[in-house]
């Protein structure tokens, strides 16, 4: 015969176990969601990334009059185009994010084509 304590400490074992693996599913279920979201962003910096590189390879064509034309900060699309000429024939060109985090850099070499010749 079953003694009525013994059917109570069974009830209690499988109110615990139940508890243990809720909390087990719930942590489960969060680190999934968690997962997703983190895919979900790289894919998008990717995307953002991409469509970057496409444009600094526009740029990097770009004679130095059009260069010489935008030195300093601008706008350009979703992002901010910095061009610096550290040297009359260098350029930098950095292209940064809304938040003004750099995406890209390059240094971009220019002849001087003005008529005067400077020896390398």
């Amino acid at each position: 015969m079953k003694r009525l304590g013994d059917a109570g400490a069974v009830l209690l074992e499988v109110l615990v176990a139940l508890t243990i693996l809720s909390v087990g599913g719930t942590a489960a279920v969060l680190a999934t969601a968690e997962s997703a979201r983190a895919v979900a962003h790289a894919r998008e910096r990717d995307r953002e990334l991409r469509a970057a590189g496409a444009f600094m390879e526009v740029v990097a064509l770009w004679p130095r009059e059009d260069l010489d034309r935008r030195l300093g900060d601008r706008r350009q699309g979703p992002w901010v185009l910095r061009v610096d000429r550290p040297d009359r024939r260098l350029y930098v060109v950095e292209l940064r994010d809304s938040a003004g985090t750099a995406l890209l850099r390059t240094s971009l070499f220019r002849p001087d084509t003005t008529g005067s010749h400077v020896a390398f």
